[in-house]
């Protein structure tokens, strides 16, 4: 039986945790940029709100092998932009081609955790 005292932390870890897997895509002074660490078999994924015609130039690096898409949903599809598998590192300019919520997503799909850095520039 779990004590009180357990099922509260358990509930709180939860949420924090699943929080954790996506950022807001928040610009400073036209840059955003991150670094995480991506567990085995899970997922990391910035989103944020793009105006057709939006210029990001991006870029990243990761410690190990990842599957990497730019995409948006519509309804119950999930629409991609990019997508690559297996990279370690890429850049490249995205021009957003409507007005859409986009998720720059990084998949680990090894047996380790990864470290993953990022970093978004908006472009004119």
């Amino acid at each position: 039986m779990l004590r009180p005292a357990c099922l509260l932390a358990a509930l709180l870890a939860g949420p924090t945790q699943a929080a954790n897997h996506i950022v807001d895509l928040k610009w400073q002074d036209g840059a955003f940029s991150h670094e995480t660490t991506i567990a085995a078999g899970k997922y990391f994924e910035v989103c944020g709100a793009l105006a057709q015609g939006s210029k990001v130039d991006w870029q990243f690096e990761a410690a190990a092998p990842t599957d990497f898409n730019i995409h948006y949903h519509f309804a119950k599809e999930t629409v991609y932009a990019v997508k690559q598998a297996a990279v370690r590192t890429a850049q490249n300019r995205f021009e957003a081609p409507k007005a859409e919520t986009y998720c720059w997503m990084w998949t680990n799909l090894g047996s380790a955790s990864l470290r993953l850095s990022v970093r978004l520039q908006q472009a004119s």
